[in-house]
Formats: structure tokens, C-alpha cells, sequence
């Protein structure tokens, strides 16, 4: 399983970053395959076909969980990691990856933000998000016990949406020969 962490906070290693880095050991007891961290991608953000910028867009994309983290700016997640979204396909540019939409705020006033807010735009670029957002407080987020009831009720759903994508790309792989894709064994499964 790939697994990709990315924080979309204008502050380079941020507690976001931190944050979706625990989100990720949380879930699969290890650390992240590749970190993104938005703001150093820097200007290539703000046009198309910048090298770096797709090189980020295309691990994002080839990951088969990606955690998603911004901290809350104005009610809602942040332009830098807008920005980033933004290189994605519509529909497939996050084709067969789960997603988990975390966020990072002082209170409790915007703990919908994940849900109402940033699971729709991983949706709608072809993620699959299968629990609940995580809204974590920016004082507590790396307090032993904060992510324990959140991955009690949704780890197991994550993680399986997340192997079930990673066996599916493991079985339409495509065949250097022809470029076709691989036949699917469904006695496998």
C-alpha cells in the first residue's frame, strides 16, 4: 500500500504536516511512502505544467491512501492547497486513491470543514472517502488518545477501501507487450 501525506498550509512543515503524518502512522503503523507539502512547490502553482508540480500531482495520484490535511483559514481549507487541487483531472485525477480529508483548527466551530467542505472537491476528483473527515484541534492534535475514537469507528473502513484499490491496481496492471490491460482472475477474489 502506498501511502501519501499532504498538507496544503502556507507554513512549510507545519503542525498540518505533523498532523497528517500521525494520521498516516495512526492508521497503518508505519510512516508515509512520500510527503507533499504544498507551499514548496512554490509559484509552479500558479500555471500548468510546471515539472514539480506534476511530479507531486502524479504520487498523489499513483497512492493508494492519501491523506489530505489543511489547517482551517477562513472557515474553509486553504488557497495554497486550492491551488494544488486544482492540477488534478476532474472526475479521475484521484481515480482508485482513499482519501482522508483532515483539517486543523483552534475550535470547535468548524469541525464540519472536512465533511461540508473538502471531502466534496476529493470526491469530485475521483477520490474514494469512506469515512468521515477528521477535524483535529491545533493545540491537541499530537496528544496521545485524539485519534482514538476517529480510528476506532473508521480505521478499519479506510484501510480496507484503501488495500481493495491497491489489489485492483495490482490486477489491471497493463501488459508491456500490447498496452492492454491485464486480464482480471476473479478466482481470485
Amino acid at each position: 500500500m502506498i501511502v501519501t501525506v499532504v498538507a496544503g498550509n502556507p507554513k512549510p512543515a507545519s503542525r498540518t504536516l505533523d498532523a497528517a503524518h500521525i494520521v498516516a502512522r495512526a492508521l497503518t503503523d508505519r510512516d508515509a511512502d512520500h510527503a507533499i507539502d504544498v507551499i514548496a512547490l512554490g509559484p509552479g502553482l500558479l500555471g500548468w505544467g510546471d515539472p514539480a508540480v506534476a511530479d507531486a500531482v502524479a504520487i498523489a495520484a499513483a497512492s493508494d491512501l492519501l491523506i489530505v490535511a489543511s489547517p482551517t483559514f477562513k472557515a474553509t481549507y486553504t488557497g495554497i492547497l486550492k491551488l494544488f487541487l486544482d492540477q488534478f483531472d476532474t472526475g479521475t485525477g484521484l481515480a482508485g486513491v482513499t482519501a482522508v480529508p483532515l483539517m486543523l483548527g483552534a475550535g470547535p466551530a468548524h469541525a464540519l470543514a472536512p465533511d461540508l467542505l473538502l471531502k466534496p472537491v476529493l470526491v469530485e476528483l475521483g477520490a474514494v472517502c469512506p469515512a468521515q473527515g477528521l477535524y483535529l484541534g491545533d493545540k491537541v492534535y499530537d496528544q496521545p488518545g485524539v485519534l482514538d475514537p476517529w480510528l476506532a469507528r473508521w480505521a478499519s473502513a479506510v484501510l480496507s477501501s484503501a488495500d481493495s484499490t491497491s489489489a485492483a491496481d495490482t490486477a489491471t496492471t497493463a501488459t508491456p507487450a500490447t498496452g492492454d490491460p491485464a486480464p482480471f482472475d476473479r478466482s481470485a477474489s
